[in-house]
C-alpha cells in the first residue's frame, strides 16, 4: 500500500513540474518582449522615488495597504478553517459566519467612504 502511495506522488510530482516546464518555455518562447522608456522606468508604490523627501504621501495608499493585509489575514484563517470544518461544531460555524459578516461590513464601509477610490 505505501508502495502504491509513494508511486502516485512521483507520478504527480513528475507531471507538475513537466506541467510548468512546459508553461515557463511557451512563456519565454511565444512573449513578447518591447521594452519602452515607461516600461524601465524606475517606479516606486505609485509615485516617483526621485522626488523632495519632505512631500508628504498620500494615506489612501496606506489604506489600501491594510485593506489589503486585511482580506490577506482572512483568507490564511479561512483555509485552516475550511480544512478542519468537518470537526468544528455549530458554534465554530457560527464563529466563522461572525467573522465574515464583520471583514464584509467593513469592506462595505470602506467602500462607500470612497476608501478604495484611486484619484
Amino acid at each position: 500500500m505505501t508502495n502504491l502511495v509513494s508511486y502516485n506522488i512521483i507520478i504527480v510530482i513528475s507531471v507538475s513540474l513537466l506541467l510548468s516546464s512546459i508553461i515557463c518555455a511557451a512563456s519565454y518562447l511565444l512573449g513578447t518582449t518591447s521594452p519602452d522608456r515607461e516600461k524601465v522606468s524606475v517606479y516606486e508604490c505609485g509615485f516617483t522615488p526621485f522626488d523632495n523627501p519632505g512631500n508628504p504621501i498620500s494615506i489612501r495608499f496606506f489604506i489600501i495597504g491594510i485593506l489589503f493585509l486585511v482580506f490577506d489575514l482572512e483568507i490564511s484563517l479561512l483555509f485552516p478553517w475550511s480544512i478542519s470544518s468537518h470537526i468544528s461544531s455549530l458554534w465554530g460555524l457560527w464563529v466563522v459566519i461572525l467573522f465574515l459578516f464583520i471583514l464584509t461590513w467593513g469592506l462595505v464601509y470602506e467602500w462607500i467612504k470612497g476608501g478604495l477610490e484611486w484619484e
